[in-house]
């Protein structure tokens, strides 16, 4: 073990050649990573928890009683947190996950095993819900194929998937939070979300790798949504 700049141990994976340098790097920074560690202690299901904590801590839009949907939820870092928020364990409020992939439960969240880009998505939510969402988050990002236009623009499709399912079903005055990546490409979905909401602005917590070009999308104020 080495000494890292901040004076804490940093773990070194010795793989003897059986794993890619990419799969090693990963792993080494997996493994000195003190989100990760804080996480693990804290019971949360990834580091991912702490970005939702600190983008709420400072813009506060999961208010007690509210109703949350968590887009590509698994593996529900972000649902616990907003959960705990919005008071869902204590009847409050409520949180519906949605993914592809099962998760296993949470408390105070409802999971729905679809595909929210699918055209009858909305209606199934707003069907679940009985009413309209308050808050939609998603931390999502798409698979990448390591080309690096054909990856923005992967993870543009998805934010911008994630953003049209938003004005299906959220209230009036409703936020919408998405990752994404720092691109010029995303000028036409900036445009769309300034029409769509009263404020749009992008966020960085500190709990984001600094070496990632990952941000988040903060729109607030929705207008409600659009007949015709």
């Amino acid at each position: 073990m080495a000494k890292d700049t901040t004076g804490r141990m940093r773990v070194t994976v010795k793989s003897g050649g059986r794993l890619k340098l990419s799969s090693k790097l990963w792993l080494e920074r997996q493994l000195n990573d003190p989100y990760v560690a804080k996480a693990k202690r804290e019971g949360y299901r990834s580091r991912a928890a702490y970005k939702l904590i600190e983008i709420d801590d400072r813009h506060h839009f999961l208010k007690p009683g509210a109703t949350v949907v968590d887009l590509g939820a698994a593996p529900g870092g972000w649902s616990q947190i907003a959960a705990k928020r919005v008071g869902a364990a204590d009847g409050k409020g409520r949180v519906i996950a949605i993914d592809l992939l099962e998760m296993p439960e949470i408390v105070g969240v409802t999971f729905a095993q679809l595909d929210f880009l699918e055209p009858d998505a909305p209606d199934k939510l707003l069907a679940l819900l009985g009413g309209r969402a308050d808050v939609v988050l998603s931390d999502m990002a798409a698979n990448t194929t390591g080309h690096r236009k054909t990856d923005q623009l992967r993870i543009l499709g998805l934010v911008e998937g994630a953003a049209a399912f938003a004005s299906d079903v959220l209230n009036p005055g409703g936020t919408f939070v998405a990752k994404v990546f720092q691109s010029g490409a995303d000028a036409e979905l900036l445009a769309q979300l300034k029409r769509d909401f009263a404020s749009v602005r992008h966020v960085k917590p500190a709990s984001s790798r600094q070496d990632s070009s990952e941000r988040y999308v903060l729109a607030t104020g929705f207008r409600g949504r659009r007949m015709g």
